[in-house]
């Protein structure tokens, strides 16, 4: 039976009537009003009584130096904040930059005429200071950056000289300024072996050596190996780099710091040394230098035509001792010096068409013949360096094809260039040799490491 119904019966029972009824069932509601208040006062007093004990746990926290912890607090968002308007502020705009790549036959001047820019600002601009000369020398393919304002003056200029270097000339009140900016590049090391099986060249590309590199493990043992000829299957190279990384890219190849080549049974070992004044060169382990006084072949040849010694001549048509080297390769191939010296001749001569004789010193002299023409600037007296370009193949004189007739006199006598024994260049200067040993100890173990891998791998 429910509450209503109790008290309806009750009071029918108790001989009420009708009216007195609805006066108890007013009550009631009274009564229901009365213990709703009651609980709503209870809850309210618990409220407060969390509250208290929250604000003094709160405290607690804060007196803590171990829970100074800021929470960000997030206020909801009213109706008068979503329909209150922001005005955004106007950003002023950039002045323009022109983008300007150097073309062949280009000049600043050609660039600011091209783009109509003052020539008077060009004067000022290269006259900012000795930075400014580099301006003065462009090379096809470089790029600049010039950024004008609302009358096409120049404000800066962004010059890019290499990879590593940029040059800036900014506007400052009335002049210009300029500064030069040098990347930093990171030296990473590196190294490669391998076993020759066909050539040099596909030995070194299968290792993972660039073409430069290959060129220049070559110019480091030349002296002492003829790579054109000298070269058989089997023989082997080690050889320790540094890369050139630019923000984590790879610029270029640095120099070879340690190389080892065995070439028929025999090997050579080569470290590269900078002593303190600057000077960078190789050196064997025991500090004598890499380089000959001499290089042993003067030009990029196909084949050797004729030797030294007896041989019948192809134009006499008689038995005639050949003085020299004959090196067949194409009309317009250069012909460098090899060794440092004077040119004592340089002219026709006789057979030898049109020929060189360079002066070594007291002791040697070597001759170049049979030339299509002389470089620029070649004449008696001139002093030439090893490795210069003196002249060109051709066919000049008695030659029944394009190839250079080159001889190496010893005091006067003729040698076998070929054979000859060639004079060491100077070896490390012995204030340095302390610390060369030291430097070489160091490489030439890294490079016993490389070796042991290819001695694995074989």
């Amino acid at each position: 039976m429910d509450y209503n119904s109790f008290l309806t019966k009750d009071f029918k029972n108790n001989g009420l009537g009708k009216g007195r009824t609805t006066r108890l069932r007013i009550k009631r509601r009274h009564l229901l009003i009365v213990l709703a208040s009651v609980i709503s006062t209870g809850l309210v007093l618990s409220l407060v009584s969390l509250d208290a004990k929250a604000k003094r746990y709160a405290q607690t926290l804060n007196n803590d130096p171990l829970n100074q912890i800021v929470l960000p607090i997030q206020v909801p968002q009213t109706a008068a904040d979503t329909t209150r308007s922001v005005t955004p502020v106007e950003e002023a705009p950039q002045n323009p930059w022109l983008e300007v790549k150097v073309k062949s036959g280009d000049s600043l001047a050609a660039i600011f005429k091209r783009n109509q820019l003052d020539p008077g600002e060009l004067h000022e601009i290269l006259q900012a200071g000795k930075e400014t000369k580099q301006l003065r020398y462009l090379t096809p393919g470089q790029t600049f950056r010039i950024q004008v304002d609302e009358d096409n003056s120049v404000l800066n200029l962004v010059y890019n000289i290499n990879p590593l270097e940029t040059l800036n000339v900014h506007r400052d009140g009335d002049e210009f300024l300029a500064s030069y900016h040098h990347k930093n590049v990171e030296k990473r090391f590196n190294h490669s072996s391998a076993v020759i099986h066909s050539s040099l060249f596909e030995a070194g590309r299968d290792a993972g050596l660039s073409s430069q590199m290959i060129m220049e493990l070559a110019r480091v043992f030349g002296w002492d190996i003829d790579f054109a000829l000298d070269i058989r299957q089997g023989d082997s190279f080690s050889v320790i780099y540094e890369e050139d990384y630019l923000n984590g890219s790879k610029l270029n190849d640095g120099p070879i710091l340690a190389a080892e080549f065995t070439n028929r049974g025999h090997t050579y070992k080569a470290v590269r040394y900078t002593d303190p004044s600057g000077r960078s060169d190789y050196y064997d382990p025991s500090g004598n230098s890499m380089r000959k006084a001499f290089l042993r072949t003067p030009v990029d040849f196909r084949r050797i035509s004729s030797g030294f010694g007896m041989r019948f001549h192809p134009i006499l048509n008689r038995m005639r001792m050949h003085t020299g080297v004959d090196y067949a390769a194409p009309t317009g191939t250069p012909i460098k010096s090899t060794g440092d010296g004077k040119i004592i001749f340089i002219g026709r001569k006789g057979g030898y068409g049109k020929a060189i004789i360079i002066k070594h010193g007291g002791v040697y002299s070597t001759l170049y013949g049979h030339m299509s023409r002389f470089h620029r600037g070649m004449h008696v007296g001139k002093h030439v360096q090893q490795g210069q370009i003196i002249g060109y193949v051709g066919s000049t004189g008695r030659a029944t094809g394009p190839h250079l007739h080159y001889e190496f006199r010893i005091n006067g006598v003729f040698r076998n260039p070929l054979t000859v024994k060639l004079p060491n260049a100077k070896p490390i200067n012995s204030a340095y040799k302390q610390d060369f040993e030291t430097h070489a100890q160091t490489l030439l173990s890294q490079l016993t490491v490389v070796n042991s891998s290819l001695a694995l791998n074989r």
